[in-house]
């Protein structure tokens, strides 16, 4: 398996997609509070053919120093609009049918935590193909 932990960081919280590249699939999707970051990436260091992205935007700069010491293969990516652009992906993988499909779109993302189609997001521009990611993924949301 060449699995590739991709991470949306965040000043609150982080977005995280463990995925496995040559299936192209996505295992798990959780969203948790950012102090808890590298205590759930030290669950990765292990698995020696893992692969970490974290994005680049504003508070990445907090993080990339501290993950650097325990991944120094560590690689930085782009992510622009990558959390307006999870909200087109949510519609992708979740999409609107029946008579839903004529209400507005907006309110259906409402209370949704994107963070982690947010690091999807990052890890597919970076891989240049999409990951193929269902209902059945473990997800989780750690808000504490």
């Amino acid at each position: 398996m060449s699995r590739v932990i991709a991470i949306d960081p965040g000043i609150s919280k982080c977005g995280l997609i463990v995925a496995d590249i040559k299936e192209k699939k996505v295992y798990e999707a959780i969203v948790i509070q950012s102090h808890l970051l590298l205590k759930y990436v030290k669950k990765y260091l292990n698995d020696n053919d893992a692969k970490f992205l974290i994005g680049n935007g504003t508070s990445s700069k907090n993080y990339v120093e501290d993950l650097n010491h325990l991944v120094p293969d560590l690689i930085i990516a782009e992510e622009n609009n990558s959390t307006f652009r999870a909200k087109q992906r949510y519609f992708e993988i979740f999409p609107i049918r029946g008579i839903k499909y004529f209400l507005p779109r907006e309110i259906f993302i409402l209370n949704k935590n994107l963070d982690a189609l947010a690091a999807l997001i990052i890890m597919e521009d970076y891989f240049n193909f999409k990951f193929d990611i269902s209902e059945q993924i473990k997800t989780k949301t750690w808000l504490k």
